[in-house]
């Protein structure tokens, strides 16, 4: 039986139904690609948004201040790890 289910083709699809998609499918595929449209148009306003190089030579007012947080690392002595006194409990 196995033979004779390979040896058949299925040739081309025909019948009153083929080839044919309902109403519902082309409102789903209308909606995916109103969406993508959006996606994409915001995509490219946070782009533009962006600056053309990362560089802190010329820092804004605000990378000012997030490079002011590299000072204050604290070693394990000072937290009191192991290499530094007994934590209080």
């Amino acid at each position: 039986m196995l033979v004779l289910l390979a040896q058949t083709s299925p040739g081309t699809p025909t019948g009153p139904e083929f080839g044919k998609a309902s109403p519902l499918g082309f409102l789903i595929i209308l909606i995916l690609l109103a969406g993508t449209v959006l996606l994409v148009r915001s995509m490219n306003k946070h782009i533009k948004r962006l600056p053309a190089t990362f560089e802190p030579d010329h820092p804004e007012p605000d990378q000012e201040a997030d490079e002011g947080t590299e000072h204050g690392i604290t070693t394990r002595a000072e937290e009191g790890g192991p290499d530094g006194p007994p934590l209080r409990t």
